[in-house]
């Protein structure tokens, strides 16, 4: 290997990872959820490679081995089109989340998958979120493991203001444990460092003014500049996540459509590169390894007393074009699972959507054959749809779920068995003391608990949550319901009317998560005054009703929920 040029240069370096696998979605969604998004990783590697084909551009792309596990074909087209595929980490997790161990699995896990994928050496690494002064232990684990280069430091305001060398490309460590280090370029001003090196500051920050502090860095220094972006900032048409932060919508969104044309101007007017290439390193094929992960064990699976009863999913959906693929992927792995155990039919109820649902439904679904498309030709609410369902399926275990999945489906597994006999209504609570919310706003849940509350002194059955659509029903005991409240409110009546008849009801505590694409349908202040009308109606049905059925009640809480992921 020689020693690195002294000609100024810029040194491209791509990110491979999808638009739902990064760092301002990782406390929104789970690894364990990936498989259930539509990928577009493969439209916009390739919209990379073809821009920096136009440049005659070779550069380094941080690749992360789940993409290289699940889409080899791909990572070798990267190498096949003469760019450098080096590790971005197995999970995109932040170094902040492993220790020293856990830190070496994920390398050593990563570089089999990316030397699987492409039969090349993989010299180089970069961490998510990138290194700060607490975190260079890393470098020395990366040193161990025989990496050639890391670039995972972007000094930041006053880090590293002691040893302002690290802001330039350096050797770390000493003899066979040392390593290069290329950190991301900054923009020095009154001694404090400004990330200028690409991404999300090449879309947020005004164009002449980055361009000018590129040129100041060439002028000043003869390090090379290391510049980075993302695939998917390529792909202004990407889903648009609900994060609930403004801030992260700006941050992944804004100015998406200018991230290409930037690009071209730099590509066109510097000299630019790879890292290994820089160093003069050889990425020759990758020696022979042995697998150093096992792959898991298929996990015991044990038939229920019920196995073998055929179960109806009815999910009802409004102005939910956005949410259908997600469905869809999410679906076909609850067959998958749940299949297992029960014949499952599924049954859509559009209800009277304006935009794109229905087409979408006949795309996702209209072939399959356990599948069944419904369409209200007026909107009528989520309760009214539920009940569409139930009176349109042919099975006598009938469930309803969310067509965002702000409830894990796979939590059937463990509802639908609980649905023994005389019990007529199991209902996901995740307000339950064994329960769990997780990144559902406040207010929500304010707001839902506070009608939970008031419902638990209006009913005989004291339930936790009587709001949830995420239930199982016996059929015969609600197809004959007539309600007043066709929507949000419905779902609740639909459980003061069974409480009216003397109903049996398990609760089970479950997950809720927030909603990933589009918008929520509620109307919150016609919500809180409805809670009130409907609360007020039961009460009087309560006190000045007819007596209910000498029916006996069992209303019980299942066992809190398995929260492993399905895959």
């Amino acid at each position: 290997m020689s020693e690195i040029s002294a000609t100024p240069k810029i040194l491209v370096t791509v990110e491979v990872e999808d638009y739902f696998q990064v760092g301002s979605f990782e406390r929104l969604i789970d690894k364990e959820q990936w498989y259930r998004f539509d990928t577009r990783i493969e439209r916009n590697v390739r919209q990379a490679l073809d821009l920096l084909d136009q440049s005659g551009v070779r550069g380094t792309f941080f690749v992360l081995g789940w993409v290289a596990a699940k889409l080899p074909e791909l990572v070798r087209e990267i190498v096949a089109r003469g760019h450098e595929v080096a590790s971005s980490g197995y999970y995109h997790r932040t170094i902040r989340m492993m220790g020293p161990s856990e830190f070496r699995d994920d390398l050593l896990r990563s570089r089999e998958s990316l030397e699987t994928a492409t039969g090349r050496r993989v010299l180089g690494h970069r961490i998510p979120h990138f290194l700060g002064p607490k975190d260079l232990w890393a470098l020395d684990v990366l040193a161990e493991e025989g990496y050639v280069y890391d670039s995972s430091l972007r000094p930041l305001f006053r880090q590293f203001a002691g040893e302002p060398w690290r802001r330039f490309a350096h050797k770390y460590g000493e003899g066979s444990r040392s390593l290069w280090e290329f950190p991301l370029s900054t923009w020095s001003i009154a001694g404090l460092c400004l990330p200028i090196a690409g991404g999300n500051y090449f879309r947020q920050f005004p164009h002449a003014l980055v361009k000018r502090a590129v040129s100041s860095w060439h002028r000043r220094y003869s390090a090379p500049f290391v510049m980075y972006f993302h695939v998917w900032e390529l792909d202004p048409n990407q889903p648009r996540i609900n994060t609930g932060s403004i801030l992260t919508r700006i941050r992944h969104y804004r100015n998406l459509d200018k991230m290409a044309w930037i690009l071209k101007e730099y590509l066109r007017d510097y000299e630019t590169t790879g890292i290994a290439e820089h160093l003069g390193a050889s990425t020759s094929p990758a020696a022979e390894r042995a697998p150093r992960i096992e792959k898991a064990p298929e996990p015991i699976r044990v038939r229920h007393a019920a196995a073998g009863v055929p179960v109806s999913v009815v999910v009802p959906c409004y102005r939910e074009e956005a949410s259908l693929p997600y469905l869809a992927n999410t679906l076909q792995s609850l067959e998958e699972d749940l299949g297992a155990d029960h014949p499952l039919y599924f049954i859509f109820v559009d209800d009277g959507s304006p935009d794109g649902t229905w087409d979408a439904l006949q795309k996702h679904f209209g072939s399959k054959p356990n599948c069944r498309l419904i369409r209200h030709e007026k909107n009528q609410g989520v309760a009214a749809s539920i009940l569409t369902g139930i009176r349109s399926a042919e099975t006598q275990v009938v469930c309803s779920i969310d067509c965002d999945c702000t409830y894990d489906p796979h939590q059937l597994r463990d509802m639908v068995p609980l649905l023994e006999e005389g019990v007529d209504l199991v209902t996901a609570s995740p307000y339950h003391p064994k329960g769990r919310v997780k990144n559902v706003p406040a207010w929500r849940l304010s707001l839902s608990r506070g009608a939970s509350f008031l419902y638990r002194r209006v009913l005989k059955q004291k339930l936790f949550t009587y709001t949830s659509c995420f239930r199982v029903y016996r059929r015969d005991s609600f197809a004959p319901l007539e309600l007043t409240e066709g929507g949000f409110l419905g779902v609740a009546e639909m459980v003061g009317r069974l409480d009216r008849q003397g109903g049996r009801i398990v609760e089970y505590p479950a997950v809720l998560e927030v909603r990933i694409f589009g918008q929520s349908k509620m109307k919150v202040l016609n919500s809180v005054l409805g809670h009130l009308r409907l609360l007020g109606r039961l009460l009087v049905m309560r006190v000045f009703g007819p007596p209910v059925p000498p029916r006996p009640l069992a209303v019980r809480t299942a066992r809190p929920p398995d929260t492993s992921p399905p895959h």
